[in-house]
């Protein structure tokens, strides 16, 4: 059953936080086909082992995903509080920034704007908005409607 969380807002070393959707939402978009091919500075949970809260980001020097024979594993390299060193591809849920959203809609993408409830955003083609009490929920919506 999804979860009720609110998106995740992910701080980085000098001040940069980047909003990420909901694990919720998340779940529903892999479901849908959302497609992901892991790239340094991507966010992601452990999901369904009570580390849903937790957000790792990948980083070429601590957790990164290694080609191994059997498919793509995320490797957590230096790490000496967990006895994890890695995990298929399948087991952790993607969780994409604002900026990636955006650019997942594509050519579809009409526009954002703020509403009293949050943000709302248009796609080509389609007479209602998708809304979402952050920017990275309504794009979330928008590209589920277009999976």
């Amino acid at each position: 059953m999804p979860d009720q969380q609110p998106p995740a807002t992910v701080g980085g070393g000098s001040g940069y936080r980047a909003s990420v959707i909901s694990v919720s939402l998340a779940r529903v978009l892999k479901t849908a086909g959302l497609a992901w091919t892991p790239a340094s500075g991507d966010r992601m949970v452990v999901a369904d082992r009570d580390m849903d809260g937790q957000v790792f980001v990948l980083s070429d020097m601590t957790v990164e995903v290694h080609e191994m024979p059997g498919g793509p594993v995320v490797r957590f390299n230096g790490t000496t509080e967990w006895a994890l060193d890695s995990l298929e591809l399948d087991e952790v849920l993607w969780l994409p920034a604002e900026d990636q959203l955006r650019c997942l809609l594509g050519d579809a993408f009409a526009g954002l704007s703020t509403t009293p409830q949050g943000y709302a955003v248009r796609l080509h083609g389609h007479l209602d908005a998708f809304t979402g009490s952050e920017a990275a929920e309504a794009y979330g919506q928008a590209l589920l409607a277009l999976l």
